[in-house]
Parts: C-alpha cells; sequence; structure tokens
C-alpha cells in the first residue's frame, strides 16, 4: 500500500533494517518550551526505562479491567443491579478504549506524543476518582465510559512510540517485551483485588486506581520524552485524519490483521468478563481462588509471549507463530464448548481451567505478532494506525462482553459460544484477508 502522511528520509528504509542515523531534533513539552528530543538511538540505549514507561502505559487497561473482576458479584449486590447490567461496566469501559483511540491517535499524529498522553492521564484520574464514589450502576457506567475514553491515550500512543523507536523483527520483540511487563498486571490484579475485598469494599479498588494513576501520570512527566519530531507530524485536521484511516482499512492485509487480532481479543475478553461468575457463582469458588486461578493464567499469557518474543522471533515467521496461536485458541474453544454444554457430563472447576488456561496463554503468539504486522504496513502515521488496531480489539471486546451473559448467571455455554465464534471468525480473517501464503516472508533477516 501508500503509506499516508508525509514521507520521510528516515522512513522510506527497509522496514528490516535498523535506523542507525541521530539526527539532532527538537519538539515541544507540555508547555510549549522546544527541548531536544534524544535521538533515536540514545532512546534505545535507555531501553529499559522507555519499556518500564510503555510497558505501564500497556498495564493499565488491565490494571482498570482485571483489578475490578473479583468484585463484580459484589457490585451487583451494592448497587441492587443484575449480573448483566454490571457487566456493562467492563463494556461502557471497552467502548470507551476503543472509540477513544480513534481520537488521541491521529491527535498523536499531529502534536506528537506526550502532550495528548498527559491529558488523557490526567483525565483518566478523575474519572476514576468519581468511580469510587458512583451511587448507581448508570453513574458507574457513564464514568467508566470516560475512564476508558481517556485512559485510550496510553495504549495507542504506547504502542504509536514502538512504532516511532523500531521495525521489522525489533518491534515484535519489543512488543513481546512490553507483553511481560504488562502481563505483570493481569497476573497481580486480581489478587490485589481480591485482598482489597478483604480490607474494604468494591470502591477501594477505584481509589487504589486513582493512585496508580497519579504515579504512573508522574512517571510518563518525567522520563518519557517526545519520540515524534516536528518535521513528522501531520498538519491537516479532521478531514486528513480520516483519509489516513481510510487509506489503512483500503490495505487488505493490514485489515486482515486488526480483525484477526481484534477477534482474538473478543475471545479473550468472553473469559474476562464471564470467568468471575462462572469461577464464583457456578463452580462455588471464592474471590481469592478466582484472583489465584486468573493469575496463572496470564503466567502462561506472559510465559508464551516471552516464547514469541525471545526464541521464535527472528526463526519463526510471525505468521507461522500467528497461524499456531490462532488454531491453539480455536481447539481451546471448541474443548471448553464440549465441556461446558455436559458432553462429557459434569466437568467441575479443573478441566474448564485447564481449558482457559490454555486459550489464553495461546494469545501470547497472537496478540504481539498482529500487533507488529499490522503497524509494518505502516511507517508515518503510526498513531492512526494504532488507533485502528486498538478501537477493533475494544470494540469486538466490548461486544463479546455482554452477550457472554445472554443465558443468565448459571451457565458457561455463552462464554464458550462466543469464544469458538471469534475464533473461527480470527482464523477467517487471517486466512481470507492476509493471505500469508502470497506475501514475503517479512520476518527473516
Amino acid at each position: 500500500m501508500t503509506d499516508p502522511g508525509p514521507t520521510t528520509a528516515a522512513t522510506q528504509k527497509d522496514p528490516e533494517t535498523p535506523e542507525n542515523s541521530e539526527p539532532r531534533e527538537t519538539s515541544e513539552n507540555a508547555d510549549g518550551i522546544r527541548i531536544p528530543t534524544p535521538p533515536k538511538a540514545a532512546a534505545r540505549r535507555a531501553g529499559l526505562l522507555v519499556t518500564l514507561v510503555l510497558g505501564g502505559l500497556t498495564a493499565l487497561p488491565p490494571l482498570s479491567m482485571d483489578m475490578y473482576l473479583p468484585a463484580l458479584p459484589e457490585v451487583t449486590d451494592a448497587l441492587h443491579s443484575p449480573a448483566a447490567t454490571v457487566q456493562l461496566t467492563l463494556t461502557a469501559c471497552l467502548v470507551g478504549m476503543a472509540l477513544g483511540q480513534l481520537v488521541v491517535g491521529p491527535m498523536s499524529d499531529k502534536w506528537g506524543r506526550r502532550r495528548p498522553l498527559l491529558t488523557g492521564m490526567a483525565i483518566y484520574i478523575l474519572a476514576t476518582a468519581v468511580c469510587a464514589v458512583a451511587p448507581t450502576a448508570p453513574l458507574l457506567i457513564g464514568f467508566r465510559l470516560v475512564q476508558g475514553l481517556a485512559g485510550a491515550a496510553g495504549i495507542v500512543i504506547a504502542r504509536a512510540v514502538v512504532r516511532d523507536l523500531y521495525d521489522g523483527i525489533a518491534m515484535a520483540r519489543f512488543f513481546s517485551t512490553l507483553m511481560l511487563i504488562s502481563g505483570v498486571a493481569p497476573v497481580v490484579a486480581p489478587l490485589i483485588g481480591g485482598q482489597i475485598l478483604r480490607l474494604t469494599d468494591w470502591r477501594g479498588v477505584f481509589v487504589l486506581l486513582t493512585v496508580i494513576g497519579i504515579l504512573l501520570t508522574l512517571v510518563v512527566w518525567r522520563w518519557l520524552h517526545e519520540t515524534l519530531p516536528p518535521e513528522r507530524r501531520h498538519a491537516g485536521g479532521l478531514g486528513d485524519a480520516l483519509r489516513t484511516m481510510r487509506s489503512l482499512l483500503a490495505d487488505r492485509v493490514f485489515a486482515g490483521y486488526t480483525l484477526a487480532g481484534g477477534l482474538a481479543f473478543g475471545a479473550l475478553f468472553a473469559y474476562i468478563s464471564a470467568s468471575p461468575f462462572v469461577v464464583q457463582d457456578i463452580y462455588g469458588a471464592s474471590p481469592q481462588t478466582f484472583s489465584l486461578l486468573f493469575g496463572i493464567n496470564s503466567i502462561g499469557l506472559v510465559a508464551v509471549g516471552q516464547l514469541n518474543g525471545k526464541v521464535l522471533v527472528g526463526r519463526v515467521s510471525l505468521d507461522k507463530a500467528l497461524a499456531v496461536g490462532l488454531t491453539v485458541i480455536t481447539l481451546a474453544s471448541v474443548a471448553l464448548l464440549l465441556m461446558t454444554s455436559g458432553v462429557f457430563g459434569e466437568p467441575g472447576l479443573a478441566p474448564i481451567a485447564v481449558g482457559l488456561f490454555v486459550l489464553m496463554s495461546a494469545m501470547g503468539l497472537a496478540m504481539p505478532n498482529t500487533n507488529a504486522q499490522a503497524l509494518m504496513r505502516s511507517r508515518d502515521a503510526a498513531g492512526s494506525a494504532s488507533a485502528l488496531l486498538g478501537t477493533s480489539t475494544f470494540l469486538l471486546g466490548a461486544i463479546a462482553s455482554p452477550l457472554v451473559g445472554i443465558a443468565g448467571e448459571h451457565t458457561a455455554v455463552p462464554m464458550a459460544v462466543v469464544q469458538l465464534a471469534c475464533a473461527l471468525a480470527a482464523v477467517a480473517a487471517f486466512v481470507g484477508l492476509c493471505r500469508p501464503w502470497q506475501r514475503r516472508n517479512e520476518t527473516m533477516s
């Protein structure tokens, strides 16, 4: 495809070749003051610090979601609302994150990465604080929507920063490394949430999220430099942003990876949304047991993500690794549907937990590789490309969330049906649109 936006000499390099030039550039900080922008090689030498900051930004969504999961049954009682209504608090946050990325992504291509990010973080803090005192379910749903809209800044800009600094195999490896950092959040978040419920009620979860938001904003302000120099920014307005996104969506391969990643996340979020009720209400586990199982599953995701980044990338094509991940997700979904529908009798919690562990672990192959392959289709307008990638992911997750509760709180069949439907659709998008057998292997040196 023809990449949207301005093209510079730096962006015309082969995507597999690291960028070694170190032009002395300047950019504006949040106060509009011109400051030197660290050259790319210098930014990479500070790779650990960059990874930690970006990892914190990508960890914020799972923290916002997963820390709250053990409290869902309690929220239904405290706010006198049915489970389907309370699950809309998850849906609202996801919809906000999806739509917010469509706004923040183009903004970051126009004004740089720092300013939209810091603005979004400030709004996130305020919205989360209001969630902590929300007296009714509708108000909680509304401010979870605002929380998601603002929290989208961290998601989309973190990916755009990675695209600013890395290409090709290096980018795929960085996404897998980022998964190690951000993957800690799903491991510890439900555990923290479960312990908070021992000390206080569900509102304490949002108080802690407010504190985390404040600390992360201070870290970003102090240590995350601008990575998009002024000469690479887009000067156009809304029309230019829409044309850029239309150009990206017209790329069949970009659309294929975007859909495949989003649908895989839909299967994952069907698990995230349904598992508190499946594990606690159907199988009678405590919030702490649920948190432990959720943490084990998250460890599986992180471990496979590291296998992908440290072992597979550079040895096996990203498309082959992605194909294996989607296949395993599909097989795990089939197994879960057979078990939850009673084909093998009453399975108990252990077999269901194993199936969910396999499904979630396989996301470690699907998510980083779809991100890398999609973003490699656009060297400029990384913010807009990241926005489309993230928007599809969260919108599909938001659709999956209420569907898992459509038959009530006492059956896990809808969860398995949604997971299988998402998995099969992800495979269809990968095979039908990406068509990896027709393209050059872009991941081998």
